[in-house]
């Protein structure tokens, strides 16, 4: 069960596993999220890489983590029916329709329908609707927690060239 008042992980020191694991997830989907703050739309679309990675593309692709670990593992549905991409490369690609504000509100919404997705859940319960069979929902938790802290530091980076010039 979240705790309701904890907002930062040194509030919640010694708090059982799980309450540390949802407050540590919040603020890095917070810190991804917020990287796009400030930013003009052509600051948050510009390749700074040769790969697809750009700030808004790195806030639209953790919409896509959310569905496919939080949606995907735990429903069973297939990618299609999500409304997702089919690969995480794709996940990356920028629509004319992809604005600052339509991507930030898509990633707030994911992640709290990801929230609702795992509150009844326990950290041992498996997840089945993934390709590498049945999976604990704590290594979901541990797999996310890796893959947001990897792309905050992706934001960090892209986020200083931008505003550097």
């Amino acid at each position: 069960m979240p705790l309701s008042t904890t907002t930062t992980t040194e509030d919640i020191l010694d708090e059982p596993l799980r309450a540390q694991l949802d407050v540590f997830l919040d603020e890095h989907r917070t810190a991804l999220n917020s990287s796009l703050e400030g930013l003009t739309e052509e600051q948050a679309r510009r390749s700074l890489v040769p790969s697809r990675t750009t700030l808004l593309g790195l806030v639209k692709h953790a919409t896509f983590v959310e569905k496919v670990w939080f949606d995907k593992a735990i429903t069973c549905r297939p990618r299609e029916e999500i409304g997702i991409a089919a690969t995480p490369d794709e996940s990356f690609v920028l629509t004319a329709e992809d604005t600052i504000d339509s991507v930030r509100r898509q990633h707030r919404d994911a992640c709290a329908a990801s929230r609702r997705a795992v509150a009844d859940l326990g950290l041992d319960e498996y997840l089945h609707g993934n390709r590498r069979g049945p999976l604990p929902l704590r290594w979901v938790y541990f797999h996310v927690l890796r893959e947001l802290a990897q792309h905050c530091g992706h934001a960090d980076i892209l986020r200083e060239q931008v505003l550097a010039g």
